[in-house]
């Protein structure tokens, strides 16, 4: 962080209910080309084509028309291309938006702009978007608060088209909370009312905002901020009989309860706090569990197994350490399993005819990624089974490269010698998991 958003990070911290009334200066060419040097290079062009060297090599003409539209607040921004990607598990794929490179790299530097800001005024509960606490944190911190606090009941929830549903009103409204320079509040409309390009038809937007902008994932925080966490510690558990806990991350939350009492009075409030504002439950993702180690002693005593729920891509159940100890295991989510096994093998199934080595460096790239995010203390076994499945796949498409070229085990061990895949490692075991607690 800058010096001078670093002021703005004291300001707004030391005055939680000012109103910024002169931001537009801290958006120059400076932070323009810094935001374009992190943007990929080989990053999809949008409705322009303008690929991110073309945005290079013509950086001083565009910063300067860029920065004076924004002062003059004559910026247009350009539609969003729209893509769809394939959501795990279902035949129906997820609506992603594709902004300019020129105008992602002016949303980058907006979204500095309102995080230093808004950073100061983001409660311990909410996660995913925001510097330095990501899903590992909110793991650790969902484990803290069921390992240790006096919880019985889990609510899991998820909303429904979350990005598509926001209420434009409502999240100018949320906006203009802590930011009063027009020039940035006219861009944040802009970027709202910009429209989707799709099959060459502009669509306008009514409502929602584009997945795949910068500036998106920090209104759709600042947006729950508003709806959900400081509703729910404010309003909410100073009513409730016992304990209660939220941990968000983005549109995916959790909330824990010491009575069932309570988290079902919660539900029901829940679903009119949200419809107020636009938005839904999604009714397959959301649902009441009996967990935590009062429940888990309950159950034991009546000979019965407690539910398993999911968050951020693992199922946590019930279990005992080997002292006897409750805990909170970890295992990844089978439908993530299946999603990261099936991307392994449409790898494997492309690159076979390659050389080895290219080969093993493309699934350890792979690997490593999966290692890096489901590497978490408890997990090892499906990360010892995603190696042990891309190791004996990977076996079979080196035989299938023709009729006569069936590969014995043994001469795959000294291909793995030569070319070894990437082992399993926890990244964050259990020894250094209250160093990702929040609370």
């Amino acid at each position: 962080m800058t010096t001078g958003l670093e002021k703005i990070a004291a300001k707004a911290r030391s005055e939680p209910k000012l109103q910024f009334t002169s931001l537009a200066h801290h958006i120059d060419a400076g932070r323009l080309w810094q935001n374009l040097c992190h943007v990929p290079r080989y990053t999809a062009p949008g409705s322009d084509a303008q690929t991110v060297d073309d945005v290079k090599q013509d950086f001083a003409a565009w910063s300067a028309t860029t920065l004076g539209a924004l002062h003059n607040k004559g910026y247009r921004p350009p539609p969003v291309t729209r893509v769809y990607i394939p959501k795990p598990g279902k035949r129906e794929k997820r609506p992603l938006g594709v902004p300019c490179v020129g105008d992602r790299v002016l949303q980058r530097s907006v979204a500095d702009v309102l995080s230093a800001i808004y950073e100061q005024d983001f409660l311990p509960c909410s996660f995913g978007g925001r510097p330095d606490v990501g899903a590992h944190h909110a793991l650790a911190t969902l484990n803290e608060v069921i390992a240790g606090r006096r919880v019985s009941w889990v609510y899991e929830a998820d909303l429904q088209n979350f990005f598509g549903s926001l209420d434009h009103g409502w999240l100018l409204r949320f906006v203009q909370h802590r930011v009063g320079d027009p020039r940035i509040v006219s861009l944040i409309q802009r970027w709202l009312k910009a429209g989707v390009l799709e099959d060459e038809i502009i669509t306008p937007s009514v409502e929602g905002v584009p997945q795949g902008g910068s500036v998106s994932v920090v209104l759709s925080n600042l947006y729950l901020h508003y709806v959900l966490d400081l509703w729910f510690e404010r309003i909410v558990k100073p009513r409730l009989q016992g304990e209660a806990y939220l941990v968000r991350y983005i549109d995916d939350f959790v909330v824990c309860f010491e009575h069932r009492a309570d988290a079902q009075r919660f539900e029901q409030v829940l679903v009119k706090r949200l419809a107020k504002f636009a938005l839904a439950l999604e009714p397959s993702k959301t649902r009441l569990v009996a967990f935590g180690r009062f429940a888990e002693r309950d159950s034991r005593r009546k000979g019965k197994r407690l539910e398993t729920f999911t968050f951020l891509g693992f199922t946590h159940y019930c279990t005992r350490n080997q002292k006897g100890n409750f805990k909170v295991g970890w295992k990844t989510d089978k439908f993530r399993l299946h999603r990261s096994l099936a991307k392994l093998h449409q790898q494997l199934q492309i690159t076979r005819h390659e050389p080895l080595k290219d080969q093993a460096r493309q699934i350890n790239q792979i690997l490593r990624g999966h290692y890096a995010y489901y590497g978490i203390g408890g997990n090892l076994a499906s990360l010892q089974r995603v190696h042990e499945n891309v190791m004996r796949y990977w076996r079979k498409m080196l035989s299938s490269r023709s009729q006569k070229g069936k590969v014995r085990w043994e001469v795959f061990k000294r291909i793995l010698a030569t070319y070894p895949l990437q082992r399993p490692k926890l990244y964050v075991p259990y020894s250094r998991l209250k160093q990702y607690v929040v609370l």
